[in-house]
């Protein structure tokens, strides 16, 4: 039984569960998996959902339920940091979509968790507050951006998160700490509210420890915003029945030869091919896919989303948002001291590759190639999902790796990115579910990809895929 039905049946008093959560939080301040915790505000919001439980009013799909989201969503009245220096002192006048839909739905946000600074990075060490913790080896890596969020749902801190995934940022995270993390279709979820990156590859995602608990979020977040005029105005299935009344559909799976190759690692490969083998003997089919363009996928991942980046970040400029510097003494410097000040080293890294592929004499040469080699991944992706029902794939091609260990070579950390960032390219719908450890005890995840608008098929096969994965 979820944990809404056993609040809804009057199991527990949010109030005092709430109290479990806070300590757990502090129990585990060593990770730094939150920037913001308002513990007052969240104890108040449980005994307001306890008091319309006792009153008998209706109760929304999250009642009971305890969420984190990554600060780079917008809760009114409280700080949004993007873990960084130049929003330290910004507060929020709105809401988020997203975040009016979970309150819509009696959902508690309980606080505001650690990314890598405006989601830029693949382990969380990119954050202005410090880098946030593994679970269970503290001196190694989270995975990013949405390391915070993966944390908290890993150990308890929340039972839900929130993330955004430009390039694999919650389905790297989410296998690297042994947790359920879903990328929807670009479109499914309203961005409004939900601080720039890279736009037309940015997607807010769902965190679980099930992928039921992933469904359960994605139900109430997902639909059309007037808001958002890139939301897909699209009827949102009832996921959750769905993943238990499509079970036992056929389906063929896609194996991709080219996520198997060199640079992964051994223990991943025999894990996966062992959960493939396990598929076959109930029942699915499987097909070879070809992906040749995969090769160019993280080259063109980094042109166009370092371009948006440059132009999505100019913004914070010491005079419309952000940080002003105190050292400004006309009008150039304020600019160059208060940008100088307020971005990291891989935020000013990313700006500055933006900013050269767009300008003039090598935009046809960058931007506008990467764009074009963009379209030939999505017309490949739908190719595969001609002849197939789903792909299946490693998350990572290895397992969390030491704090420290790749943060000087920039293109090592990239690569961490390479399987994922098809999806975000294609604009379909991805998820790592949670495949078992290696020798060592860190956790391994199985992606799986579904065509845009999909979901249910990448829900419901996930959640045979997690089946087997305990199993075997």
């Amino acid at each position: 039984m979820s944990k809404h039905s056993r609040f809804v049946q009057g199991e527990f008093l949010l109030s005092d569960e709430i109290e479990k959560y806070l300590q757990s939080i502090e129990t585990h301040k060593h990770l730094n998996a939150f920037i913001f915790v308002d513990a007052e505000k969240a104890r108040q919001r449980a005994r307001e959902i306890d008091q319309k439980r006792a009153a008998g009013a209706p109760l929304g799909a999250l009642a009971g339920v305890v969420i984190a989201l990554k600060d780079n969503l917008c809760i009114k009245d409280e700080p949004v940091t993007c873990a960084s220096n130049i929003l330290e002192k910004y507060v929020s006048p709105y809401d988020a979509t997203v975040v009016q839909k979970i309150l819509d739905a009696d959902g508690l946000i309980i606080g505001k968790t650690n990314l890598d600074e405006f989601a830029m990075g693949s382990s969380t060490e990119n954050s202005a507050f410090g880098p946030a913790h593994h679970p269970l080896k503290p001196d190694f890596v989270c995975g990013g951006s949405s390391g915070g969020s993966a944390v908290a749902v890993a150990t308890g801190m929340a039972d839900l998160a929130l993330g955004s995934d430009t390039g694999g940022s919650v389905r790297q995270p989410a296998a690297f700490c042994g947790v359920v993390g879903l990328k929807p279709t670009y479109g499914r979820v309203s961005r409004f509210g939900l601080v720039a990156y890279a736009s037309s590859l940015d997607q807010i995602g769902t965190f679980g420890r099930s992928v039921a608990d992933a469904a359960m979020l994605l139900k109430v977040i997902a639909g059309v915003d007037p808001n958002d005029s890139t939301s897909a105005n699209r009827p949102v299935p009832d996921y959750l029945t769905d993943i238990s009344a499509n079970r036992k559909a056929p389906l063929t799976i896609g194996i991709p030869g080219q996520f198997f190759q060199d640079g992964l690692d051994p223990e991943i490969s025999k894990r996966i091919s062992n959960i493939i083998d396990e598929l076959k003997k109930r029942g699915f089919q499987t097909k070879p896919v070809d992906l040749p363009l995969t090769e160019y996928a993280i080259a063109t991942y980094y042109i166009i989303a370092t371009a948006e980046a440059s132009s999505n970040l100019s913004r914070y400029d010491g005079v419309r948002y952000g940080h002003r510097s105190e050292k400004a003494t006309d009008l150039e410097s304020m600019y160059v001291h208060s940008r100088s000040e307020g971005f990291g080293t891989e935020v000013k890294r990313r700006i500055m590759l933006g900013t050269y592929v767009l300008s003039s004499g090598y935009y046809d040469a960058y931007y506008k190639k990467g764009m074009q080699v963009r379209r030939l991944i999505k017309a490949e992706y739908d190719k595969a999902f001609a002849e197939v029902d789903v792909l299946l794939t490693p998350t990572t091609p290895t397992t969390a790796f030491k704090i420290g260990e790749k943060t000087a070579d920039p293109l090592q950390m990239y690569l961490s990115d390479i399987y994922t960032v098809t999806a975000n390219l294609s604009g379909i719908c991805a998820m790592s579910v949670p495949a078992g450890t290696d020798v060592s005890g860190m956790p391994i995840g199985v992606q799986i990809f579904a065509n845009t608008f999909d979901e249910t098929t990448l829900l419901t096969f996930g959640s045979q895929v997690e089946e087997i994965a305990n199993d075997i």
